[in-house]
Parts: C-alpha cells; structure tokens; sequence
C-alpha cells in the first residue's frame, strides 16, 4: 500500500468513526427514559384521541341506544342508595299506616 493509499484510508476510518458517534450519540437520545416516557405518552394521547373520536361517531350513529346504556349504568351505580330510599318510603307509609289505626283505636277507647 503506498502512503497516499494509507492515508486515504485513515481519513476514511476517521470519517467512519465519526458517523458511528453520531449514530451512538442519537440511539442515547432515543433510548433516553425521558425520551422513552415521551414517546410513550405521545402515543397515548394519540390512541386516546382516537377512542374518543369513534366514541362520539358511535353516540352520533345510535343516540337512542347509547343513551339507555348510561341510564341503565346509572341506575347500576346508585343501586344501593335508591334501594334505601325504596325502604325507607316502604316503611314511611307502613308506619303512617299503622299510626293511623292506632290512633283511631285510641280516639274510640278515651270514649
């Protein structure tokens, strides 16, 4: 090899050794948990934006339909405190019930 050819080939291996740096410096950055944890919610948000989109063409497509689904989880949810009001007006009346007899019976006794 002649020295031209020797030093051709160290700019070269210099010039290689550089974009391998480069490229080792760029996968870092990439690979970085900040940019990873960016990236990531990036692609949430994407996702999310999405569902939310083709939630609201299906809630546009059967208002009617989507509109029975949330009443009935509505009523799923608040199961337990209407239960005790149903109990509670159940037993009002009950009792108003029997309060009235008891004070008839009580008006024809002081007789």
């Amino acid at each position: 090899m002649t020295l031209a050819g020797v030093e051709q080939a160290r700019r070269e291996a210099v010039a290689a050794r550089a974009r391998l740096d480069e490229t080792l410096a760029a996968t870092r950055a990439r690979l970085h948990p900040n940019s990873l944890a960016g990236e990531a919610w990036d692609g949430v948000k994407a996702k999310g934006a999405d569902l939310a989109d083709e939630a609201v063409e299906a809630v546009k497509a059967r208002p009617v339909a989507v509109s029975a689904g949330i009443g009935a989880l509505a009523l799923f949810l608040a199961r337990g405190p209407l239960t005790r009001a149903a109990k509670r007006l159940i037993s009002d009346r009950k009792g108003n019930e029997s309060g009235g007899a008891e004070l008839s019976a009580g008006k024809q006794g002081a007789r």
